[in-house]
């Protein structure tokens, strides 16, 4: 799963989750940026795409680590 977490001042304001799907607001602010986020078709693509450039590119180096370390 992918989750790319917006902060200001230690308070959460934004989350994208990849399991979700969509920009999740948690603040007043918050739900404004995500609502908009949500409707520009390119901001969500782009961070729907961030899965797969993060995660499914590194889970093997990742998972190798682990297992060495242990």
């Amino acid at each position: 799963e992918y989750i790319q977490s917006y902060y200001y001042n230690k308070l959460e304001l934004t989350r994208f989750s990849s399991s979700v799907g969509k920009f999740v607001g948690f603040t007043e602010y918050g739900v404004r940026n995500a609502e908009y986020w949500n409707n520009d078709a390119s901001f969500l693509s782009r961070a729907k795409a961030q899965k797969e450039v993060y995660c499914l590119n590194h889970i093997q180096i990742e998972y190798n680590n682990m297992l060495t370390k242990s």
